[in-house]
């Protein structure tokens, strides 16, 4: 069975935010930092999910502000990335799902742990974030 996920590359100021996924066993890569997003409900589209995920996990819809950036297709999960900008602060954002959140600079995200302002310590990056640097740095090219 293929699962389906749609993600946020919500940018402001040359950062991406970012969420520290909770503590929680059984979790996808508990504790660690990951984009704002998640899986497709039964007859919803990719776009329609990724709208529905960033109000329930920071109480912010971005209506037409995300457009399609690529997506990633294995045998077990396909990844819809969308990207778009930040329109408005952090401290506008309320955080409903997740540790914390932080704007982390590409150099931040290369080192591969982020400091957590409210866990006042550094956690990890998902292992799936690299596909999506990955593609940030050949789009550079």
């Amino acid at each position: 069975m293929t699962h389906e996920v749609s993600l946020a590359v919500l940018e402001r100021d040359g950062r991406w935010l970012l969420q520290l996924r909770d503590d929680i066993e059984g979790i996808l890569f508990p504790g660690h930092w990951g984009l704002f997003g998640g899986h497709l409900n039964a007859g919803e589209t990719p776009f329609q999910a990724v709208n529905r995920e960033l109000v329930e996990e920071i109480n912010w819809a971005p209506e037409n502000l995300l457009v399609p950036w690529f997506s990633n297709h294995s045998s077990a999960l396909v990844v819809n990335v969308f990207r778009g900008p930040l329109c408005v602060s952090l401290s506008q954002l309320q955080l409903l799902e997740g540790q914390d959140m932080t704007l982390a600079t590409m150099e931040e995200l290369a080192s591969g742990a982020i400091w957590s302002p409210r866990l006042r310590e550094f956690r990890p990056i998902a292992p799936g974030l690299d596909i999506v640097l990955q593609r940030q740095l050949s789009d550079k090219d």
